[in-house]
């Protein structure tokens, strides 16, 4: 993989802060909107409505500092987390379909309208399958270095023989059916531009995925292309979480959806190591750059 260079100092407080601080631990973290109360910033027609859901072993907390640099830039976030993903959450039974009820129940509960989605990872699958049901209040849907569901093919069927073997073998020994992420996976494959003890860090704080969630088929099928609303597709260029070529990201997700992928630079962690640039390359898929 050769040297990793150095992170900036300021950059490594801001990781340490996010995953020392209670927005790792809160079993729901929204800044800016609460699924209770709209948001009560003075809407502005330019800019962007997020609702940025994060993928499996992470929460919203993980889009913090993305979400900070958007909102910084003029645009609303919401970051929620999803079902036993939370300090407090049960995993045992989580289903795909209950991450996308909750995200539905969310963005309706929060009166927001012309949203944009973004998933990353695993989040491409909960994304797609809410896009339908909030057809009338969805702008845009976008994904970053995420699954690109296809009908029937849940994320097991997805990854390569190595993650399945590892996925069914760590979940079977679970206790509760779930499957937590190995540190050696992480550092090497996921964060593999951040130096060793910041990748352990971020790791620490990630939480057992309910196995359901991985091999579950997609919900709502490819629903999701029809609703004539755009999707767009960004893609970190570093990112090895799934190995290049046939089971890597690309070309093969943004095909799906007729997608040229907006490259940006950072690794599959690029929401800690790149927040600036994956916020730039977001914006640049919504035109809003």
């Amino acid at each position: 993989m050769g040297v990793v260079a150095a992170m900036p100092l300021r950059l490594v407080a801001e990781i340490r802060e996010v995953c020392s601080t209670d927005l790792a631990l809160d079993s729901y973290h929204d800044r800016g909107c609460s699924p209770d109360r709209p948001a009560l910033e003075e809407e502005n027609a330019m800019a962007e409505n997020f609702v940025v859901v994060h993928g499996a072993w992470h929460g919203g907390w993980a889009w913090q500092p993305v979400a900070d640099r958007l909102r910084s830039a003029g645009h609303m976030v919401s970051n929620p987390t999803s079902p036993g993903l939370a300090i407090d959450d049960d995993p045992r039974g989580v289903t795909l379909a209950d991450c996308v009820d909750s995200l539905v129940d969310h963005v309706e509960r929060s009166g927001r309208t012309d949203v944009t989605l973004v998933g990353h990872s695993w989040g491409g699958y909960v994304v797609a399958g809410a896009a339908p049901r909030l057809r009338s209040v969805l702008r845009r849907v976008v994904f970053w270095s995420a699954f690109v569901p296809e009908a029937g093919q849940s994320l097991y069927d997805e990854v390569p023989p190595d993650y399945q073997g590892l996925f069914g073998q760590l979940a079977g020994a679970s206790e509760d059916n779930t499957v937590t992420l190995p540190t050696e996976v992480f550092q090497g494959a996921f964060m593999g531009d951040a130096d060793p003890a910041t990748a352990a860090l971020v790791h620490s704080v990630l939480r057992a995925q309910p196995y359901l969630t991985f091999t579950n088929p997609p919900v709502g099928g490819n629903d999701y292309r029809t609703l004539d609303v755009p999707l767009h597709y960004v893609l970190s260029a570093d990112d090895v979480a799934l190995p290049p070529g046939e089971f890597g990201w690309a070309p093969r997700m943004p095909e799906r959806i007729g997608a040229t992928p907006i490259e940006v630079p950072g690794s599959h962690e690029a929401c800690f190591t790149r927040p600036a640039d994956l916020a730039a390359g977001i914006l640049t898929a919504c035109g809003a750059a």
